[in-house]
């Protein structure tokens, strides 16, 4: 099912809490020897969906250098500064006009496993709207969505989340447990960059 799924990188936010304890950019930021967007998306355009759309905001050019050689599209979202439903209704309105539905991912989390993609989305098409999984009770990425989602997803404003759509729905959407820590760590500061570094390395 994965092979006819897009798959959506939010990669547009410009880290202001990782940059303002001394980080500078956080999706540049080495990881093993490479930026963390890149550690990002080389896992993702090698899960195997139909296309990987990248939507970049702050640090464009240094993203799309970062990102360099990769199989992807890249869109720029030019309202990026209004937060996340600007990068998310920017990368919806670029999939595929047939894509069945979409895995988002965000640009901070290089630990995300990919390879729950496939039951994400068989579950999200059994509940007809989305799927995301759950380490130790916590919801975590990426989250799939159904097309049925794409036009409540290009509805978003400011810095709404996903996550908003989902309590909405909570009947249209499924949970996949996974022992998977990955599903949570994001990077925030650098001190989450230190610990996702160490797990990377592990």
């Amino acid at each position: 099912m994965i092979r006819s799924w897009s798959a959506l990188v939010l990669a547009g936010g410009a880290g202001r809490r990782f940059a303002g304890e001394g980080g500078g950019s956080k999706l540049l930021a080495d990881l093993g020897g490479a930026p963390v967007i890149r550690r990002v998306a080389e896992r993702i355009t090698g899960a195997g969906f139909a296309e990987v759309v990248i939507v970049t905001g702050a640090d464009a050019a240094s993203v799309r250098a970062a990102l360099s050689g990769l199989d992807f599209r890249i869109i720029a979202a030019s309202d990026w500064a209004e937060g996340m439903a600007a990068s998310l209704r920017a990368g919806v309105a670029a999939l595929a006009p047939d894509a069945p539905g979409v895995c988002v991912f965000l640009g901070d989390m290089p630990l995300v496993p990919v390879e729950l993609c496939g039951a994400l989305a068989e579950a999200a098409q059994a509940a007809g709207y989305a799927a995301r999984p759950r380490h130790n009770g916590r919801p975590g990425h990426p989250v799939a969505f159904t097309r049925a989602a794409f036009g409540d997803l290009l509805t978003l404003e400011g810095d709404e989340g996903a996550a908003t759509l989902l309590k909405a729905r909570p009947e249209g959407g499924a949970y996949c447990d996974t022992a998977d820590s990955g599903a949570l760590l994001d990077i925030d500061t650098p001190a989450e960059l230190s610990a996702v570094a160490a797990a990377w390395k592990a």
